[in-house]
């Protein structure tokens, strides 16, 4: 009985030597891995951040922003947009003239100089016109080449169609021009229906210029140019020859005359004769 005791007795003790290794060991093991994630975090660089004003509900053209339509976030210093805002008082005035939206502005995206007006200043044509355009209204019809699928902020070429020395003629007078507002509505995010009655578009006063004496001696037309293309046009003209592939006609040469001189009196004159080959 003594020596089954005893057995027991030293069992429990063996079993309670390995268990305190064990637990000796995870600790260690532990710690072990606490200091080296701490030297790992040590050896990467601080991400230096700087606030940011986004928008805290979702904002809508022409939308008058006030304080609670915004927050601040935290936002990476070498990721930060162009021309936000930091802080409320440069977004909101405090003269009582506020921004409203120039779009659509989602949930904790930030508000740019680009997407809001200038303290005062209304959602319209004007707050839309970048530095330097000017604007210019181009009527339209079904035969301008207009669809109803153009929205703002779509590029156009736009060509000139009229009476040339040769005859009618069509030409490139301008290409990748900004559409800023159909039928005069600057909302890019208006459903447009049917075919708008017109287009005004941004250009700088030359361009301005060369719509004008377009729209008024003869027709315009546009074409919607794709997203991804950038490159400008070079002008080019087409007329009814180059349409069909006519060469132009050669001039008639001119009709052979022969002649002889004779003196009548003190007077030289011509005679004209019959010509011999």
């Amino acid at each position: 009985m003594r020596i089954t005791q005893l057995a027991v007795l030293g069992l429990g003790l063996g079993l309670a030597g390995f268990g305190v290794y064990a637990a000796q060991s995870y600790v260690a093991q532990t710690q072990a891995a606490i200091a080296a994630a701490q030297a790992q975090r040590g050896d990467q660089p601080v991400i230096e951040t700087r606030q940011v004003l986004v928008a805290a509900r979702p904002l809508r053209y022409g939308e008058p922003i006030t304080p609670d339509m915004v927050r601040a976030v935290d936002w990476p210093v070498d990721a930060l947009p162009e021309g936000v805002f930091h802080d409320v008082a440069a977004l909101i005035p405090d003269d009582g003239r506020p921004r409203v939206a120039l779009r659509a502005i989602e949930p904790n995206e930030p508000l740019m100089q680009v997407k809001v007006s200038e303290p005062g200043q209304q959602a319209g044509i004007a707050a839309r016109l970048s530095p330097g355009m000017r604007a210019f209204t181009i009527r339209v019809d079904p035969n301008s080449g207009v669809s109803a699928s153009m929205r703002p902020s779509n590029l156009v070429d736009i060509y000139w169609s009229g009476r040339g020395r040769d005859g009618e003629v069509t030409r490139l007078i301008s290409s990748n021009v900004r559409i800023i507002a159909l039928d005069e509505n600057a909302d890019q995010d208006r459903d447009f229906t049917g075919v708008p009655r017109s287009i005004t578009i941004e250009g700088a006063p030359e361009t301005v210029a060369t719509l004008a004496q377009g729209q008024s001696t003869g027709r315009l037309s546009v074409s919607v140019v794709g997203l991804d293309d950038v490159g400008d046009l070079a002008t080019f003209e087409i007329d009814r020859r180059a349409l069909l592939g006519v060469e132009a006609e050669a001039a008639p040469a001119p009709e052979e005359r022969c002649t002889v001189r004779t003196r009548r009196g003190g007077e030289v004159v011509h005679i004209e004769i019959p010509c011999t080959n």
